[in-house]
């Protein structure tokens, strides 16, 4: 038990750095469009180029993945991860941004399967919906501490600032990671049994089951990621919000978060994780209509609404991916999650491509204009995530 919490301490604070240099994008959008002198189309763009690598890679990557040793993968990727960020820092105009951007996302999409990979071997499946919601911390904290805190060193000295710190604090985790993650071959023990690479792919494709796991995963991150790049820019044309006090929506909602996490896990593993998604699925139609139809209103007002979106959003997360951890084999498990990892990054690019199509800015007054219809489009894919998650059918279910 000790080093199994060793080994998801380590996992939440990769999944930190991770998820905070593809957060730190969305609060800076502002910044950024002003920087690079760029639209809200092309920001999107931004957003959509880091999810299309992360697709390329994951698609990539399953088929070798499942080969190695899943600590030297996960260090490889994550040295790929930390050199590219520190890349980012150092661009000198938009092309350049972009392309150091897609260069992240090619080794985040692989570091993001890797992680749930690891979690899905080492804690069996009685268990582990709680042990997904410690990692998924990793989203809670770089809401709290590392958006607020990468937004000050923004309007202090300069964007770039922020992913010099991410950056840095990745390099230290490396060698963490190298010195103390053990060794992780036990589903090299069963290799024998997996098909070859192509068959194994083809395999997938094949298998109802895991392509509604595939087809879930998408349908669930349109419902909920189409939304989320035109928030801050939103908070600020629209509502009434200072660049500084979007941190507040990243503080108050990763802090809620942070707290509740863990019932959310446990609440799965005791009930069900297919319905505890279907409640919280349900729960989060109600935020989403919010917050794309709110007008001008005091700040408290808005904070209460996005927290309650950050809420559900991560109550929903939990059950979710450790429903699609439960439809594949260990011995084929890498390869199938980035598979997943792919899926999900090419529905965080549709969903940022499919956002910025449809918001547009009003050239008199500077506000964000159908916002509202984003709403409806991510309600919409909501419910047909419910329905598609009623339709997967665990096989993975080994009790400790």
């Amino acid at each position: 038990m000790r080093n199994e919490r060793l080994l998801l301490l380590i996992l939440a604070i990769i999944q930190f750095t991770h998820i905070l240099d593809f957060m730190i994008i969305m609060p800076l959008g502002s910044t950024l469009m002003k920087t690079f002198n760029i639209s809200p189309q092309q920001f999107s763009l931004i957003v959509s180029a880091y999810a299309i690598s992360a697709f390329i890679s994951g698609i990539i990557s399953a088929f070798f993945l499942d080969k190695f040793d899943r600590k030297s993968a996960l260090v490889f990727a994550y040295v790929g991860f930390t050199v590219a960020t520190f890349a980012c820092a150092f661009s000198s105009g938009y092309v350049m941004f972009l392309a150091f951007r897609s260069l992240t996302g090619l080794f985040g999409g692989v570091l993001a399967s890797l992680i749930l990979s690891i979690v899905a071997d080492a804690v069996p499946l009685n268990r582990r919906a709680t042990a997904m919601s410690y990692i998924m911390m990793g989203f809670s904290t770089a809401s709290v501490v590392g958006v607020p805190f990468g937004l000050y060193l923004s309007a202090i000295f300069t964007w770039q600032v922020p992913f010099l710190v991410v950056a840095g604090v990745s390099t230290l985790m490396v060698l963490f990671t190298f010195v103390k993650l053990p060794q992780m071959r036990k589903h090299l023990e069963t290799a024998h049994e997996r098909p070859k690479a192509w068959a194994n792919i083809v395999g997938i494709f094949k298998n109802k089951n895991q392509l509604r796991a595939l087809a879930f995963t998408m349908l669930m991150m349109l419902g909920h990621f189409t939304i989320i790049p035109f928030i801050a820019p939103y908070m600020i044309r629209n509502v009434g919000f200072s660049e500084i006090d979007v941190s507040y929506i990243y503080f108050v909602g990763g802090l809620s978060t942070f707290f509740i996490l863990p019932l959310f896990g446990k609440l799965a593993d005791k009930y069900g994780h297919r319905k505890i998604y279907v409640i919280m699925g349900t729960a989060s139609i109600i935020p989403l209509l919010l917050i794309t139809n709110l007008p001008a209103v005091p700040i408290f007002i808005a904070l209460t609404v996005t927290t309650l979106f950050f809420i559900v959003a991560s109550g929903r997360s939990v059950p979710a991916t450790t429903l699609v951890t439960s439809v594949v084999k260990p011995e084929n498990r890498a390869g199938f999650m980035s598979l997943r990892s792919s899926a999900n990054e090419l529905a965080l690019a549709l969903a940022s491509i499919i956002s910025g199509a449809i918001v547009i800015e009003d050239e008199i007054t500077g506000t964000l204009l159908h916002y509202n219809w984003v709403g409806y489009v991510a309600v919409f894919m909501t419910i047909l995530s419910i329905w598609m998650g009623s339709k997967l059918i665990a096989i993975d279910t080994e009790e400790s």
